[in-house]
């Protein structure tokens, strides 16, 4: 290789970084603004409820089915798992900490990802290719304050109160498979799940981990929509990105927080 082309690579590499860089600077100023906001945001909170029901009400259906299945086939594997080492009055138990702690909030916010967060992304890039968002700041109107805040806290409150509605859901698919189908003992299904599940240990770091999946799933479909180019191929890769880039933290975040709650 010669000393040009390694001088071409290595520009090209540094022309990369820098445009990283300063995407990551964007976005740590447009989360800063949005927490700055939190108060104003809440005193309209009328904005917020109507995000609410934008982002949870219109995934509830999608949530609650694939809770649904994903109880119906985690009570199946988890019946002759147990079954091997005679321990199947134990599948409530089982069925119900890997909703809570684990498939609850993730499946949940990769279903929020590519379903709310993907509509996230979509409005904003279209307000910004239509010039909606430059029309308000003619008019001396911030569209974070007006439009990203309430969409962002919206966001945030939807992703526990879904992955509260997936993990009861699961349960209910568990128990539907172990004990009307399979005929393992109701009583022991049940007792065996209040007895195991603690409230703050299991209940409480999934609650946890869904309202930081609300959060980074939420900004990351903002900031995308919000920096997408004004054209629609523009918004239609910002679209491609959110899903993406929300994926891959969800999955990350996932790992480092259950690292911390359950290594302590």
């Amino acid at each position: 290789m010669s000393r040009f082309a390694i001088t071409d690579l290595l520009a090209d590499l540094g022309y990369a970084t820098r445009g990283k860089l300063t995407e990551l600077g964007y976005g740590a100023r447009l989360m800063a603004r949005l927490l700055v906001l939190t108060g104003p945001a809440f005193r309209r909170f009328g904005l917020i409820r109507d995000q609410i029901f934008f982002l949870g009400n219109y995934s509830l259906a999608i949530i609650t089915v694939s809770g649904l299945f994903v109880g119906f086939v985690l009570g199946l594997q988890s019946y002759y798992a147990l079954q091997r080492y005679g321990s199947s009055e134990a599948l409530g138990l089982l069925v119900a900490l890997s909703l809570v702690r684990e498939l609850g909030p993730v499946v949940t916010a990769l279903l929020f990802a590519g379903r709310a967060g993907t509509a996230l992304t979509a409005e904003i890039g279209l307000m910004k290719a239509g010039e909606q968002l430059s029309a308000m700041e003619m008019m001396a109107v911030d569209p974070v304050r007006r439009i990203l805040a309430p969409r962002f806290w919206g966001g945030v409150i939807a992703m526990p109160l879904l992955a509260a509605v997936f993990s009861a859901v699961g349960i209910i698919g568990g128990w539907v498979v172990g004990v009307l189908m399979i005929g393992v003992d109701a009583g022991a299904f049940w007792s065996q799940m209040q007895a195991g599940v603690d409230v703050w240990r299991d209940v409480g770091n999934g609650v946890v981990k869904s309202f930081v999946f609300g959060v980074t799933v939420t900004f990351i479909a903002l900031f995308q929509g919000f920096e997408a180019q004004a054209t629609p191929e523009g918004v239609a890769r910002a679209t491609t990105r959110t899903v993406v880039l929300a994926s891959l933290a969800v999955l990350a975040l996932d790992f480092v927080l259950t690292a911390l709650m359950f290594s302590v």
